[in-house]
C-alpha cells in the first residue's frame, strides 16, 4: 500500500518464487506490479488506464468481495472447457472408430462427430452464463 512502484514489483516477484500471485490494484503506481503478477486485477471504475491495461481483469466496481466470485467463475469456466474437450475428443474417436469398422455410415460419423459435438459443447458452455 505505502510502497513505491519498484518496491511493489520486487515484492510481487519475491512472492512469485514461492507461489502463484494475484495482485489487486487501482492506480498508476500499481501498473508495474500488476504487469509482473501471475494474475492481476484492476479494481474500480476510477482505475487508471495504465492499471487497466496492465491487468488481466478489470472490475468496474470498488468491491473486493467480487474477487472470490471471479475466481469461482474462472474455475467453472476451466472445468467446462475440460469437459468440452474431453467430450469432443471421445465422441470423435468413437464415431470415427465405428465408421472405420463399417458399423456407422460416413454421413453419420460426420453429422455426429462435427454437428452433434458442436451443438453439445456450445450447450454445455451456455451453462456458464446462468452461473453467478
Amino acid at each position: 500500500a505505502d510502497l513505491m512502484p519498484a518496491d511493489k514489483v520486487t515484492a510481487v516477484q519475491q512472492m512469485a518464487t514461492r507461489d502463484t500471485v494475484l495482485m489487486v490494484g487501482d492506480g498508476i503506481n500499481d501498473a508495474p506490479a500488476l504487469a509482473v503478477a501471475d494474475v492481476s486485477v484492476a479494481v474500480g471504475a476510477v482505475s487508471t488506464d495504465a492499471a487497466i491495461e496492465a491487468a488481466d481483469i478489470a472490475l468496474m466496481k470498488d468491491d473486493l468481495s467480487l474477487v472470490p466470485r471471479l475466481i469461482g467463475k474462472a474455475r467453472r469456466t476451466m472445468k467446462t472447457i475440460r469437459q468440452n474437450v474431453t467430450f469432443a475428443l471421445m465422441t470423435k474417436m468413437i464415431v470415427a472408430g465405428l465408421a472405420m469398422l463399417g458399423l456407422a455410415p460416413l454421413w453419420f460419423a460426420i453429422a455426429a462427430g462435427d454437428l452433434g459435438v458442436t451443438f453439445a459443447v456450445v450447450a454445455n458452455a451456455f451453462r456458464l452464463s446462468d452461473a453467478s
